[in-house]
């Protein structure tokens, strides 16, 4: 898998959780899906060459990112009633999680399920193209990786952090 990283079964047990939350509290107003529905999506690890070529193809920017977020569905009914709504792919660009990880002083794992949980919301339909958006979905964000003692990515590390009430 990589550095930062024991191997695929010790990841997919790590981001189970993590994604079962995401999708929890990513349900609601403007969501694809409803509450308690339920649904299925993938995550992928990629490398930068690959996530490069996506980014390029599908979004137009020739460069690598950390995360990229390829929804299958605008919240139409699978074929077969009762079947879980497939929301579509989250791809991470690994060598680059691992890169802003050491840069920011983050665990790469930490790091990883930040742009999992954030790729989800995506997929969700939630954005990030006004501040207020921006905000909403950091606030969403920041309340599940705490659900799982990840520090709040988007604090200034030299800050304490506060003390759960």
């Amino acid at each position: 898998m990589g550095p930062g990283f024991a191997n695929e079964d010790a990841l997919a047990a790590a981001l189970e959780p993590l994604v079962e939350a995401t999708v929890a509290a990513g349900v609601g107003p403007g969501a694809v899906i409803e509450p308690g529905r339920s649904a299925e999506l993938s995550v992928v690890f990629a490398d930068d060459a690959t996530v490069q070529r996506l980014n390029r193809d599908y979004r137009g920017k020739d460069a690598p990112t950390n995360v990229l977020s390829f929804a299958l569905t605008e919240a139409e009914e699978p074929e077969f009633p009762g079947a879980p709504l497939v929301l579509g792919d989250v791809v991470l660009a690994l060598e680059t999680v691992l890169a802003e990880a050491a840069r920011d002083g983050k665990a790469p794992i930490d790091h990883a399920r930040h742009l999992v949980v954030h790729g989800i919301l995506h997929l969700l339909g939630h954005d990030h193209m006004t501040d207020a958006e921006a905000e909403a979905m950091e606030r969403i964000e920041t309340a599940v990786l705490a659900r799982f003692g990840i520090a709040d990515p988007y604090s200034d590390p030299s800050e304490p952090l506060p003390h759960p009430a």
